[in-house]
């Protein structure tokens, strides 16, 4: 029996950030997600760059032997290349990247998995979670201090224990499993899973809607759901091409990676060689020898009109009820949300929403602390940089709280000439 797989990638910056740190792509072969972190420091490098070390799987024939090696020796290549270009670019220290990647090889799926962004497989009906979250939440779950659904909305959940920041420890989990037709596939960054219940995610996949219009509904309702970060999913549906039209095998390219080559002066090539050669020079900045014989679909960043204006006209009604007098309430519910930031080189709590919109200043410090960002590991001291969003004062206190022992450890380990510069 021979199957295909028919998909879509979606992405949006979301309701608050000003940039797409995340990165997708979709082909016939294979299914990639990359949520990068690090804020001015470089996650949407970080994604656009490990897409770029995978992309050239897609379009080659693989045996089931051999894919799961395949998928771990490009990750470390991807952390390599992120390694390499901190050294380059010390700007870029402290940025990172989740990665979810699915490789179609006959009818098997290899999975390769590091970080919080989560793999759905919706089977005769049934929505299961088929990754695990490396997240300090999770760690939680596993020794059975909080339950699965408690984990849900924990105020540390955000807090991530492993992904690729260039470190040689940054190892993914892998897996292999059987595709049969009438599976669907969702891989999706935090900006869907933390905003939509687990119940409508499982509603919407089965809701027998294509590939498209349900990337496009996810996006959506994360977006209704207030979404800050950015939200990115791609739809995978195994199709038995003995009873069903073959689906298009132009890929498509969404978020960062996305961006950085619609920048670029030459569209991607169509051949599997040719367009996987070229995504990853532009995912590394250098499109001088890109051939032009072909291009990849930049899929759209989200679904059309009514979402366009959750984002644009959401932000524009809440500065001119502001300006105009008749905002109290939108500015008194800014100011009941709490985000922990860095302020003067320590790491402060602020009162509002972390983005201001021209003059007008959404935020200000609610708390200073004593916690100084460079006693921080690498990656808490870009988390801490890109902000940790909290749903209370309280909530915000203990991610404080966290973060200080992380800088004690943290001392303690430079004190005995080891380094802390990956996640503990």
């Amino acid at each position: 029996m021979a199957i295909a797989l028919r998909y879509a990638a979606r992405s949006d910056v979301g309701l608050v950030r000003s940039v797409n740190q995340d990165s997708g792509y979709a082909g016939p072969h294979l299914l990639v997600l990359a949520d990068g972190m690090g804020g001015h420091a470089g996650g949407d490098v970080a994604s656009s760059i490990t897409i770029g070390e995978l992309v050239d799987l897609d379009g080659e024939s693989h045996g089931g032997d051999d894919a799961l090696e395949l998928l771990a020796t490009r990750l470390r290549s991807a952390n390599e290349a992120l390694e390499r270009n901190v050294h380059e670019h010390p700007e870029l220290r402290g940025m990172g990247t989740t990665v979810i990647a699915l490789l179609r090889t006959g009818n098997k799926l290899a999975m390769a998995h590091i970080g919080d962004s989560r793999a759905f497989l919706l089977r005769e009906g049934t929505l299961t979670q088929i990754t695990k979250d490396h997240s300090f939440v999770q760690s939680l779950v596993n020794e059975g201090r909080i339950s699965a659904e408690e984990a849900e909305h924990h105020p540390q959940r955000s807090i991530v224990t492993r992904v690729l920041t260039g470190q040689p420890d940054d190892e993914p989990d892998l897996s292999l499993r059987e595709a049969r037709p009438g599976d669907r596939y969702m891989i999706c960054s935090d900006g869907l899973s933390d905003f939509v219940a687990r119940d409508t995610i499982a509603e919407v996949m089965a809701s027998g809607m294509d590939a498209d219009h349900t990337a496009d509904r996810l996006v959506e309702l994360a977006l209704k759901a207030g979404a800050p970060d950015n939200v990115t999913v791609i739809i995978g549906d195994v199709v038995d091409l003995d009873r069903a039209e073959a689906p298009s095998t132009v890929p498509q390219v969404v978020g960062a990676a996305a961006e950085r080559q619609a920048a670029g002066t030459r569209p991607l090539p169509q051949t599997p060689a040719a367009k996987a050669a070229a995504l990853s020079r532009t995912a590394a900045g250098d499109d001088e020898d890109a051939e032009d014989d072909g291009s990849v679909t930049l899929a759209e960043e989200g679904p059309k009109g009514a979402r366009k204006w959750l984002r644009r006209g959401g932000l524009m009604l809440l500065v001119l009820a502001v300006v105009m007098g008749g905002g109290y309430a939108a500015y008194d519910w800014s100011q009941r949300q709490y985000f922990v930031g860095e302020s003067g080189g320590f790491v402060a709590i602020y009162r509002g929403v972390s983005q201001n919109i021209g003059p007008l200043k959404l935020s200000h410090v609610e708390t200073a602390t004593d916690v100084d960002i460079n006693n921080l590991p690498d990656f808490y001291r870009s988390k801490v940089n890109a902000t940790f969003n909290a749903e209370s004062l309280t909530a915000a206190r203990k991610i404080v709280d966290d973060l200080r022992s992380e800088a004690v450890s943290c001392e303690a380990l430079k004190a005995k000439g080891q380094s802390c510069g990956a996640a503990s």
